[in-house]
């Protein structure tokens, strides 16, 4: 139930990680059109004179109706032999009203699929990049299965009650120590209750039991960890060999022969860079758990050890008494016969 919710979680950071950027709706700008019938005018806007009327001084001046802009004798500013009054002033400000088409047009929107960077690398990495993909689901799921079973695993440690135990067993209350170590979620004290309800039969052999199983436990998908840090390389390398094919099938053919091996190329180099990357990934926290499973086991040990020191320490010791209770035989009647 835990490694299935662990993959779900895993597959739902991928898919997360993978979503294209959402970029906002660019909305076109209006068309400039001729303004209302009545409507006021903008502020910053040149105002309007009645035909006939003289020219402002810093106005711009318009060219007579029926006149093209163009046409000879008109000049930018106005029709040649103009009065400058119709010039602008210095310091006046000048405006200039643009066309539509000199306004700049929107980007087009790219794709957010075609955008994505992994989405991108992983369509030029090739077909074995599927293979690569499921490997790295798998890489994934286990390192999160193990973080949260060692984290759980930390909170479950119990050295006080270890300590309890021993004390204990050093005083001869060997029933006490069984209650202690009953329904205890620390690996080392359930091989310590095992030990001692089998302590009549073969304390060693029960002790050896527990621990093998709590090992066990600890060193869960450790080999999977290991295929994987082996099998992502090769399967790096195997996408460079194909992609290294790919380019040079096409070199016969000039018109595409150079996006051929420039494509071939990328996917070689797309490959190994995934395949190095999940060996990586998985190597660090697979050296790290074998690292953990090894301290268990010395913990492991050690209790074992300690526990089988301390019963037979008990043991040999209530013989002593008991023999030291035990009356004294009869010294045998010595006679003689005549």
């Amino acid at each position: 139930m835990k490694t299935l919710l662990t993959l779900c979680l895993s597959f739902l950071a991928l898919s997360a990680f993978a979503q294209p950027p959402q970029r906002p709706a660019q909305q076109p700008p209006p068309p400039p059109g001729p303004p209302a019938a009545g409507a006021p005018a903008q502020p910053g806007a040149p105002a309007q004179q009645p035909p006939g009327a003289p020219a402002q001084p810093g106005a711009p001046i318009q060219p007579p109706a029926g006149v093209p802009p163009g046409a000879p004798g008109m000049s930018p500013a106005g029709p040649v032999g103009a009065s400058p009054a119709g010039a602008a002033a210095p310091g006046a400000t000048v405006t200039a009203t643009l066309s539509p088409a000199a306004t700049a047009a929107p980007t087009p929107e790219v794709s957010g699929w075609s955008s994505n960077f992994i989405i991108d690398n992983f369509r030029k990495g090739g077909p074995i990049m599927w293979p690569i993909l499921l490997v790295s689901i798998v890489a994934l799921t286990v390192v999160i299965e193990r973080i949260f079973w060692w984290g759980g695993r930390w909170f479950r440690r119990d050295p006080k009650r270890i300590e309890k135990v021993f004390t204990a067993i050093e005083v001869g209350d060997v029933a006490e120590a069984s209650r202690l170590s009953r329904d205890s979620r620390d690996p080392v004290l359930r091989m310590m209750w095992n030990g001692l309800n089998h302590q009549h039969a073969s304390l060693q052999g029960a002790l050896q039991v527990a621990a093998g199983i709590e090992i066990k436990r600890a060193g869960r998908f450790l080999v999977v960890m290991d295929t994987l840090v082996t099998l992502a390389p090769l399967l790096g390398l195997l996408g460079t060999v194909t992609g290294l094919i790919r380019s040079f099938r096409f070199l016969g053919n000039e018109e595409l022969a150079i996006q051929a091996v420039t494509g071939g190329i990328a996917e070689a180099l797309i490959a190994t860079a995934c395949g190095l990357g999940i060996a990586i990934f998985s190597l660090i926290p697979f050296n790290f758990f074998t690292s953990r499973v090894s301290n268990l086991e010395f913990e492991l040990q050690t209790g074992a050890t300690n526990l089988e020191v301390m019963l037979e320490a008990q043991s040999k010791e209530r013989r002593e008494v008991a023999i030291g209770h035990a009356p004294s035989t009869p010294s045998s009647a010595k006679g003689s016969s005549i």
